[in-house]
């Protein structure tokens, strides 16, 4: 049957952009339709919580009590001037600093070192990677023994040459330092992933190129290597001090905070606020206080990447 032809002067029906209806199949698109699964889990399972801890910051909630009232900013005021919360802020930060650098170090060393062909690849890259794969209950028991005063292998080595042995994880001036090392080799093998990544990407015509400049292989290195790997230096520095900030697990096993507090990271301590001493309102403005410190210190290093890259 023909199409009926429209008529004269009159134009065709055209689709309504406007109005309720105009509305609500925006609103109903394909890409909001895709995206609503997540973004109802991120409302439910990290705004609202989120939310909930704001408010819980700012009452006197507690294990203990069934009915808190508001108190405002009482708890921040109380945090901000409590010396135990910033001798875990400082044990955070300077654990933070102590197992970036061999962390970023030593995984570019190892990258580099399977990069440029040992033999056996495969088995370096296992060895290397492995310990990452373990629990942390398994790395605290590993390293317990590891670090026990008298069966320990560390002082059974040092002992061998006539050293004496020391009180790893009991004494206050070398407990983080052995809780650093027990955290370097387990988590070193992520770094090296990135690293060794990263080398495979660059590029064989600048090898290539350096090479018929006369180019040595500590020249290479200097002047092709290492430029190129500037960017995952920086976003794998950016990963490890956030993943360091909030180490928790390996302290709590291998220390529990101790000896006298000279190990207790902020988590520990927020973790010790409330459910230890049931006050959840004042664990709650801490974990703010912490986490604007995150943001702020997270806010410079993407400004000095920035400058940097310039």
């Amino acid at each position: 049957m023909p199409t009926p032809l429209a008529s004269p002067g009159r134009p065709p029906a055209a689709r309504t952009t406007s109005g309720p209806g105009a509305a609500l199949r925006r609103a109903l698109s394909p890409g909001v339709l895709f995206a609503l699964p997540f973004l109802v889990l991120f409302v439910l399972f990290m705004l609202w919580p989120m939310a909930q801890g704001i408010w819980m910051s700012l009452t006197d909630t507690s294990l203990s009590a069934h009915d808190p009232s508001f108190i405002g900013t009482d708890n921040y005021t109380e945090a901000l001037g409590d010396a135990e919360m910033w001798r875990a802020m400082g044990n955070t930060a300077w654990f933070t600093l102590v197992s970036t650098v061999p962390l970023v170090a030593v995984a570019l060393a190892m990258a580099l070192l399977v990069h440029t062909g040992l033999p056996g690849q495969w088995v370096w890259r296992l060895a290397f990677f492995a310990p990452y794969l373990l629990p942390v209950g398994v790395i605290g028991l590993l390293w317990l023994w590891l670090y026990q005063p008298d069966l320990g292998l560390y002082n059974h080595l040092l002992q061998a040459v006539g050293l004496d042995g020391y009180a790893w994880l009991s004494d206050e001036s070398i407990a983080l330092y052995a809780i650093v090392i027990a955290t370097v080799w387990w988590t070193v093998g992520f770094n090296f992933l990135l690293f060794l990544a990263a080398l495979q990407a660059v590029p064989d015509h600048l090898y290539e190129a350096a090479a018929l400049d006369g180019a040595g292989a500590w020249r290479r290195l200097w002047h092709v290597t290492l430029p190129q790997l500037r960017r995952i230096t920086g976003v794998v520095t950016v990963l490890q001090i956030l993943a360091s900030l909030k180490v928790f697990d390996q302290v709590y096993l291998l220390t529990k905070g101790g000896p006298n507090g000279s190990t207790r990271p902020v988590v520990e301590y927020i973790y010790d606020m409330g459910f230890t001493g049931y006050r959840l309102g004042y664990a709650s403005a801490v974990s703010y206080v912490f986490f604007a410190l995150i943001i702020l210190a997270s806010a410079a290093q993407f400004v000095a990447l920035r400058r940097r890259e310039k």
